[in-house]
């Protein structure tokens, strides 16, 4: 048996080029429609994270990176204008699917940079970078996941990544992905990068397929593509 995992930042569910239409509830049921194991998001948006679950079937933990300061007219404001608003006023948080069958155990948040404030995330000066971890109960066998969004500089994400493997230091079976925001970067005693700033790195397992990249035509909606990422997969093997 081999376990399906992707990682995929939304781009709070923009498109590329940017038009005027969001669509992350396509994005979240696209990226979920053929039942993966494990789902890594990046800039999701604060008031999509109670529907999740029903847009993907899968069960959903997330960690908050931006607070949202608009409230409940976040989604409102945010969608007048997808090409001119700063998309951090609506808030941002990293989000982890799960298989409906597997066991969440124990979940945290680490931060890599504390002393951004409250008021630099909010006005997009700095975004608050964390890593998201997740222990995972499958067939008896635990199965640790770090969901990691590094800072926008490649020097600040070299550091960040590095973090975030010292945070899943004492875990067995571990897969580190997300947006590393520092291209092909190498982490020691993981899986070798791929070309490109989205991963999926494994330590203590093998991998059977990938990561690889989505072609463009998977993601293509009305001519346009949907993020300025594409999701990365991987089959791992679980046996």
């Amino acid at each position: 048996m081999g376990l399906l995992v992707r990682t995929w930042n939304l781009y709070h569910g923009r498109t590329y080029p940017k038009t005027g239409g969001t669509y992350l509830e396509r994005m979240a049921r696209l990226v979920s429609l053929d039942a993966p194991d494990i789902v890594a998001l990046q800039e999701v948006p604060l008031w999509s994270l109670g529907r999740l679950e029903r847009w993907s079937g899968m069960q959903a933990v997330w960690a908050v990176t931006v607070p949202n300061f608009l409230g409940p007219v976040a989604r409102i404001v945010s969608d007048l204008d997808p090409v001119r608003v700063r998309f951090t006023m609506a808030g941002q948080a990293n989000a982890v699917l799960l298989n409906p069958h597997f066991e969440v155990g124990k979940h945290d948040a680490y931060v890599m940079n504390p002393e951004v404030s409250r008021w630099e995330a909010i006005t997009g000066g700095r975004q608050r970078r964390v890593c998201q971890v997740v222990e995972v109960g499958i067939d008896d066998r635990r199965l640790v996941v770090g969901n990691l969004h590094a800072t926008n500089n490649p020097d600040r994400a070299k550091v960040e990544v590095g973090l975030a493997a010292e945070f899943l230091r004492g875990a067995e079976r571990v897969v580190l992905c997300g947006d590393f925001n520092v291209p092909r970067f190498t982490v020691p005693d993981f899986s070798p990068p791929i070309a490109g700033i989205d991963q999926i790195l494994v330590r203590g397992l093998q991998l059977e397929r990938g990561p690889d990249r989505w072609p463009r035509e998977r993601r293509r909606v009305n001519g346009h593509l949907l993020s300025d990422h594409a999701p990365v997969e991987a089959v791992i093997a679980w046996s």
